[in-house]
This record gives C-alpha cells, structure tokens and sequence, in this order.
C-alpha cells in the first residue's frame, strides 16, 4: 500500500541563474529565497555618474529584476576617472543610455528602463513610484530634498550615497524599522529633513568638478549603496537606522554613528507641526538658496574693466618690453605643480587674504611693476585683487578674466584644461 503526500513546490529560477548567481545563494540568511526576492524587485538609481555607475553595476550584478536609471546629463572625457560604465566610444552618449547598454552586456536578463529627462517637483512622484527603492547618486541639494520628501510620500526607502575629494558618506533614509512600536514615529527611521532642516548656502555646497574627487571614493560609496539596497530587498538588514562616513586617508577609514529617531516637528515625516506643501508645487532650488554660482560664467563677467584683463591683452603685456609684469597666481600650490604660466609666483588665496598687507608690501617695492593675478576659473583672482588694492598702491593691478582656463581657450591651446 503506497501513500502519498503533499509537497510544496520550490520556486524556481532559469537553469543558468543557479550557476550565475550560485556564489551569493549559498550564503547563509540568503538562499534561493534572496535571489527570488532580487529578481523580483525593482530600483531606480537617480544620477548615473561616480555614485551611480558602480552601484548599477553591482546590482546587476547581483540579479535585481528591474533597475531604472534617472539623468539627463551626457558622457563627458571628465567622467571616466570615476564613471566606470561609461566609455571613450560613448562620449556624448546621455549617460542613462551609455549606462543601459553596458548593463545590457553585462547581464542581460536584467530589465532597464532608462530615463533622460530631468527629475523635478513636478515629475518624482510619478518617476519614482514604480519602484521598490530608490537610490540617491547626485550631487546636489534640491535634489536631495527632494528625492527625500518624495521616498517619504512614497514610503519607500532611500539609499544615499555622496562623494568628494578624499571622502564619502552613506545613509539610508526613512528605513523600515525592525521590532518597532506601533507608534507611527518608530515605524520608520529618519529622513534627510530629519537630519539637516535648513540647507547650507549654495555657494558653501562645492561639486567635485571645484573640490576634486578620487575616482575609487565614488567606487567604494556607490558599492556600499548597492550593497545597502540588497540587504534591505532580501531582509538581510539589521533595520537600524545609521550614517557611515569613509575616508580614505583615515585609519580606520570607516566610521558609523547611529542616527537618532524621526523628529517629530519634521515637516516631511513628523507628526507635529507646520507640513510642507504638495511635493509637485515646492521650490526646491528655492529652499536652497537658489541655483548652485556657475562659478565659469562668474569668471568671464566684467563689471570694472579697470580691474580685469582679458587673455590676449595679458598676453600682448607680457609681450611688451617696455613694461615690467608680474604673474601673481593665487591657485592652491597642487593647481600650480599641475600647469603654470611660465614666471609666475604662487601665492595660495586662501593665505593672501589672511594677510593680503604683507603681500601688498612686496608689491609696493616694486612700482614700475604691473600685477597680473590669474587662477583657474577668474573667480579667486577678483577677491585677490579687491583684497590687495585696499593696501597697495601698485601702478596695474588686474586680473584675468575668466582664468587659466580662458588663457587656454584664447591664447595657447596647449595649456591644460583640468
């Protein structure tokens, strides 16, 4: 006499996704459950550049089902130091399509949806609802806002990474809480309103192209955003709410501080309190302060020409025997090792206008001398010169209008661009 009995069915993957995906599915906590959980899922990465390319990567990697890619910028020679989809034949490419194809080669069993219109106020919420998390991979504050007021609208989760220079942080924003109250407050952890109300001035926001950026610290920041979202996706997360912050010069490199609960007075994500308004009807640019300087642009506007000088007229003083010139040039001294105008003194302005006097004397003894002040963009060598003429009496006093980089453009164009 036989018996019989009932036996659930296993989910199943494509025969060639066991070997694909074998390494990760034998990992405890993981399994086949984790690689079903991923192929399910969906996520959007806003930013397809340092932050966003290595995350995208390693979430196709790793076998999530869909992934939406958000930018309306195109490749650029300048991205590849860090942008490690993009290529030299996809320069010109708008990013979201260079990023999709090279997702395309690598796994091609992962859907993309690739977006090359702008995200703002009016279009997030219907961006961005689709999907099951999203990822942070800009650079810039209204964004910020607004990718968290939308997460928090949505009660999705928001993976944030950022980058510059020698450093990187990542937090992920209103979080599913693990063993929570029933308290509305504790259900989810805090949002980027939470942690910074008012934002910092635009001017005090720098971007990489103005403060630098290892390549490799977008790598490790946006690895760590795919890693967080593929935790979160699989149940692999510990549900606590923190704010880790890398650098690469330190010893240890990373450092985590535990994020203290939603803040009840949150306009966003609190209970107490004034609301902001309708996500599709907010200023986010506004709320910042307005639209980061174009600090190119600033550089080539002449309000005085009494004080600036344009590239092929200091080049027509430099060529003239009868005058004597200076070339002051007030970049910081790693700027200057890179390229420099042949003669020219480095004077960092940041210690010129510590004690733009003492400079102003050196100066003063030589009279029969024109000064020429020149950095990169023609920015810092309009503060020099406003700061030196208070206290010197020099003849000729200008600086270059638009900087190095105009001397490039007009001028030599062997001189390097960075």
């Amino acid at each position: 006499m036989s018996t019989s009995s009932s036996v659930e069915p296993q989910p199943q993957l494509p025969l060639a996704d066991y070997r694909r995906y074998g390494r990760q599915m034998i990992l405890d906590g993981f399994g086949l459950e984790g690689q079903i959980e991923l192929q399910k899922a969906s996520v959007v990465v806003v930013g397809a550049g340092g932050l966003g390319c290595p995350a995208l990567q390693y979430l196709a990697a790793a076998g999530v089902g869909t992934l939406g890619i958000i930018d309306h910028d195109h490749v650029e020679i300048s991205n590849l130091q860090r942008q490690v989809l993009h290529t030299e034949s996809r320069v010109g490419m708008p990013k979201v399509l260079s990023a999709a194809e090279a997702i395309k080669q690598m796994n091609s069993r992962v859907r993309v949806n690739p977006v090359t219109t702008a995200l703002n106020s009016t279009n997030a919420l219907e961006l961005l609802a689709p999907y099951d998390l999203i990822l942070d991979c800009t650079d810039n504050l209204p964004t910020r806002y607004l990718l968290s007021d939308t997460a928090v609208k949505l009660g999705k989760p928001l993976v944030s990474g950022a980058a510059q220079q020698f450093e990187g942080q990542l937090c992920t924003y209103n979080l599913p809480l693990k063993n929570s109250s029933q308290d509305q407050l504790q259900e989810r952890g805090p949002c980027f309103r939470c942690l910074f109300p008012k934002p910092p001035a635009p001017e005090m926001a720098g971007s990489c192209e103005e403060l630098g950026i290892l390549g490799a610290v977008t790598g490790v920041i946006g690895n760590l955003q795919a890693l967080e979202a593929i935790k979160i996706l699989t149940g692999l997360h510990d549900g606590k709410p923190s704010l880790l912050m890398f650098s690469a010069l330190s010893a240890p490199p990373f450092r985590s501080v535990k994020l203290r609960p939603r803040r009840a007075s949150c306009p966003a994500c609190g209970v107490e309190g004034e609301k902001i308004g309708k996500i599709e009807e907010t200023d986010y640019v506004a709320f910042c302060g307005g639209e980061r300087p174009d600090w190119v642009s600033r550089g080539l506007v002449v309000e005085d020409p009494q004080k600036r000088i344009h590239a092929k007229e200091l080049k027509n003083a430099l060529e003239n025997p009868q005058r004597m010139v200076k070339i002051l040039d007030v970049r910081p001294r790693t700027e200057f090792g890179i390229c420099h105008l042949p003669g020219s003194t480095n004077i960092p302005i940041k210690e010129l206008l510590t004690n733009p006097r003492q400079f102003a004397e050196g100066l003063q003894r030589e009279e029969e001398t024109d000064v020429y002040v020149v950095c990169r963009l023609g920015n810092d060598s309009q503060l020099a010169v406003d700061a030196l003429r208070e206290v010197s009496k020099t003849v000729v006093l200008k600086d270059l209008v638009g900087g190095l980089r105009a001397w490039s453009k007009e001028v030599d164009s062997n001189f390097p661009i960075y």
